[in-house]
């Protein structure tokens, strides 16, 4: 099946995507040169923030399967073929892999493209994972309703049915799917997706009654509605923490 290209092309809304990248992986100013990857480079707006970070010394490096760059400036981008990456082991202190595992392909595709991220991250460094959850509302490629609840066998024609085309290119995962994944690729994992829902809420809606409400519910309780968040974020590590 083939893989449609899905960036986002609105480089406005990549530079408070890398800003929140930052504050929940707790990056801080350092002498020690960062060497980045983002997998799935899409409008490269992401590496771009980091290329040209004020406080934050990086070498950034960016791939992807289509080239739909907005901003091609400061790092190094390399066209691919699947989920092999171009690179050696133990390359690159941090890695970003934003909506990208459910465009890649299969379970087995996905396995790899974790199994992947952690051959090329450093022992001691960390990944960002973002993943759209499989019981969202609204599918966020094509805003289909319950499109991803559907059993896998029926969503094309489902897809077919709405007139959104042929075949349905995505495979969304829940969180028990992607924890499983997580376990079999051998890597250590922390959902930080409250976390992140708090970070968002703070970056982009500052003044709303939402955040201010959000912010004071402790995480332990949020924390109940961690399978039914829209987006699954973890942090992963090769050791742990």
């Amino acid at each position: 099946m083939e893989r449609k290209a899905h960036a986002s092309l609105n480089t406005a809304s990549r530079i408070v995507k890398a800003q929140k990248i930052e504050i929940l992986l707790g990056l801080k100013h350092s002498q020690k040169t960062l060497n980045i990857l983002e997998v799935g480079c899409g409008s490269g707006g992401i590496s771009y923030y980091f290329a040209t970070h004020e406080s934050l010394k990086c070498q950034v490096s960016a791939v992807d399967v289509y080239d739909s760059r907005v901003v091609l400036d400061d790092y190094e981008f390399k066209m691919v073929e699947g989920v092999a990456l171009p690179f050696n082991d133990n390359s690159f202190d941090i890695i970003i892999t934003n909506h990208v595992i459910e465009h890649v392909g299969n379970t087995h595709e996905q396995l790899i493209h974790i199994k992947e991220i952690k051959r090329v991250l450093v022992p001691n460094g960390q990944c960002y994972l973002a993943v759209p959850n499989r019981w969202m509302l609204t599918e966020p490629h094509y805003g289909l309703k319950f499109l991803s609840w559907i059993p896998k066998k029926y969503r094309n024609f489902y897809f077919k049915l709405w007139g959104k085309g042929n075949y349905y290119d995505c495979n969304p995962l829940s969180l028990p799917e992607l924890e499983n994944m997580l376990i079999q690729a051998n890597v250590y994992f922390e959902n930080i997706s409250v976390e992140a829902a708090k970070v968002t809420l703070g970056l982009e809606k500052p003044n709303s009654l939402l955040n201010t409400i959000i912010q004071k519910i402790p995480n332990k309780i949020l924390a109940i509605f961690k399978p039914v968040i829209p987006t699954l974020i973890y942090k992963i590590t090769k050791l742990k923490k």
